[in-house]
């Protein structure tokens, strides 16, 4: 019997009237395929994969301009080659808007610094189009890179569009990363264009990036051209191009018919050692995965859709996997708690929005801070609730359903940018439990094992994908022999997707999240290598090495504790906490900045020399001290003491 309580059930008619229904119906319309359950759909869809990725394609409309040879040519991983001879581009397929009339709302955007401004599918067709134009007489052609440093507005949009729809490679920070997290970043993949935003308004106050956008253009070698977006603040950067002087020249929108697995952008997310892993997407896997997720997020061109995100975070990417399906997207650029945290909820209602979504730690703040959405606000066209990031707890799902609307469907959902989607999410045909994600998302073969590679049921183990999908990484930038790829998410359990997430599988196909299996640092969402903490934190003088964790777990409130070796022991007063701070917030970001920092005699290590992060973090956990390690395989044992009495004063 299942133990999470059922908060709600669709009604006939929004069961009915779904996106999710829709396609099902087209399956046994055109394919005479019918199923009697959610399960044998899901079954169907992760062992005949060929069959459905095909379905998808011909469901979606996808626009070739010249058709695969097959779909699959062999399924392993990693190495998978999907729809071989396919020529495609994802951006004419966006920007086609599943067939909404030019004059009706593409974007609206609401930013701290420029204020309220909506734009049409012709307005952003046309902007598109003048950009691209631009950056084709600049040079830019299939391949190049070009990076951004933009917040989440109308700009990055246009700009991911513009690149994309040329063939080159789009690559995107947010503005209030460090220079030194930018550069590790874009150094990398060395872009021939830089567009960027060097001040925003955040909070009610104005942050000036204008010394780190600086920092960043002398430091790659590789531009050839940079384009900065005006903010106030005149004149502008020397030898920059001004944003507005590029989005007004009539152009044809035209497309460079690429591979399926041609390029497409460039996201990152960090490894726990060296610089932060470049992850290539290919246009037609995120084409695919994108029209696929919007059936379990039941999006269509009447849709009115916000997520609250950074530009730095994968549900950035998201936005234009809606604006995709033809839904109208608004872009939230403001700081959520200000003037109070009702900012979003009021916006989210002004605009009749129709599915909102943040990270579970939003909905938490919004608990904690008692507001109640509902009682001051007309939330009637609000139907539809996402979260992800993190965990979300019961206590999470009853404030929705308190506070919010008893009648909404709350459909979490857990991913990763790593193959930029969702392994579980939700089903609006199905009810919503207490605690629990609704259903292993189609095409996706999630199943949780043990360390041994057994299939566990109704138990915590590692989160694992058993099958291909279209949109797993085509590789990591400069990762010649694919040995970095391999090693993150292949050598646990060989030839099986590890994705470094706890889960827990009901008999009834729900799952439950529980946290990073790893040692990546996920805080509110955003994740991160602890390698570019350390970077910032050894760089001081008084620090001679260093260990971070991230206590995230399912029911716990998230907690980051810093441990650090002095060069000079027992110096830990309060000015140097405030210099570690002060040094992750420059370099890296202000929201990786530690809970709690605490100075130890030296940093627990293996015979090879790594730092044993995930070990401390599963005994700060809860884990039994004598399972969670290995002594023998430390080169200084006796180290792992000081954790022991640590985490025994946490109890």
């Amino acid at each position: 019997m299942n133990e999470h309580p059922i908060l709600w059930t669709p009604s006939p008619e929004r069961a009915q009237t779904s996106q999710l229904a829709a396609y099902q119906a087209w399956l046994k319309q055109t394919k005479g395929l019918a199923f009697d359950d959610y399960t044998a759909l899901w079954t169907w869809s992760t062992t005949e994969l060929e069959t459905f990725w095909q379905s998808i394609c011909e469901y979606f409309d996808i626009e070739f301009s010249a058709e695969a040879s097959t779909v699959l040519v062999e399924r392993k991983m990693p190495g998978a080659k999907w729809f071989p001879g396919a020529r495609l581009n994802w951006a004419e397929n966006i920007l086609t808007g599943r067939g909404v009339e030019e004059k009706n709302q593409a974007l609206i955007v609401h930013s701290e610094t420029f204020g309220r401004t909506e734009m049409s599918w012709q307005e952003l067709r046309a902007q598109v189009a003048s950009l691209a134009a631009h950056l084709r007489d600049m040079g830019v052609g299939q391949g190049d890179r070009v990076a951004a440093i933009l917040p989440n507005t109308e700009s990055a949009i246009i700009a991911c569009l513009a690149a994309t729809s040329l063939g080159a490679i789009w690559s995107l920070c947010a503005p209030d990363m460090g220079h030194v997290a930018i550069l590790d970043r874009f150094r990398q993949i060395k872009p021939k264009v830089l567009i960027y935003q060097d001040s925003y308004l955040h909070g009610g106050k104005c942050i000036s990036r204008r010394e780190e956008m600086a920092r960043v253009v002398a430091d790659l070698p590789s531009l050839e051209q940079s384009i900065y977006v005006h903010s106030g603040e005149d004149p502008g950067p020397k030898g920059a191009v001004a944003w507005e002087q590029l989005l007004d020249r009539p152009a044809e929108l035209r497309f460079a018919q690429v591979d399926f697995d041609h390029p497409l952008w460039i996201v990152y997310s960090s490894g726990t050692t060296g610089n932060p892993k470049p992850i290539v997407h290919g246009h037609g896997g995120i084409l695919l995965e994108g029209s696929k997720q919007s059936l379990h997020l039941d999006l269509s061109p009447g849709s009115r859709f916000c997520w609250l995100t950074s530009s730095g975070w994968v549900m950035w990417n998201l936005q234009l996997g809606a604006l995709g399906q033809g839904a109208t997207v608004m872009l939230y650029d403001r700081a959520p708690n200000y003037p109070d945290m009702l900012d979003i909820w009021r916006r989210v209602a002004d605009e009749k929005m129709t599915y909102f979504g943040a990270g579970a730690a939003f909905f938490t703040a919004c608990a904690k801070a008692g507001i109640a959405p509902r009682a001051d606000l007309d939330l009637s066209a609000l139907v539809s609730l996402g979260a992800t990031g993190s965990p979300m707890t019961s206590d999470g799902y009853d404030w929705v359903y308190s506070s919010v609307s008893p009648d909404i469907w709350l459909a979490p959902l857990s991913g990763g940018t790593d193959f930029c989607g969702a392994f579980v999410g939700g089903n609006v045909m199905l009810p919503v439990r207490a605690g629990e994600m609704q259903a292993r998302a189609l095409g996706n073969a999630v199943r949780s094992f043990d360390p041994f590679g057994a299939e566990l049921v109704g138990e915590v183990g590692e989160l694992v994908c058993t099958e291909p999908l279209p949109s797993m990484p085509l590789f990591f930038w400069g990762d010649e022999d694919g040995s970095r790829l391999h090693d993150s998410y292949f050598d646990t359990y060989p030839g099986i997707w590890r994705h470094g997430d706890w889960i827990s599988i009901t008999p009834e196909g729900g799952s439950v999240i529980y946290g990073r299996s790893d040692a990546t640092i996920n805080r509110r969402g955003l994740r991160l290598g602890s390698s570019e903490i350390y970077q910032a934190v050894e760089a001081l003088p008084e620090i001679q090495d260093s260990l971070v964790v991230d206590l995230e777990f399912l029911g716990k409130d998230s907690f980051m504790p810093l441990f650090v070796v002095l060069t000079e022991p027992g110096g830990l007063n309060d000015a140097l906490k405030d210099r570690i701070k002060s040094s992750i917030r420059q370099f890296v970001s202000a929201r990786f900045v530690p809970d709690e920092i605490i100075e130890i005699a030296e940093v627990p290590r293996t015979l090879s020399g790594k730092k044993l992060e995930v070990p401390v973090k599963k005994l700060l956990l809860g884990g039994d001290p004598e399972k969670v390690v290995n002594r023998d395989s430390m080169v200084n044992p006796d180290s792992f003491d000081v954790f022991i009495a640590y985490a025994n004063d946490r109890k």
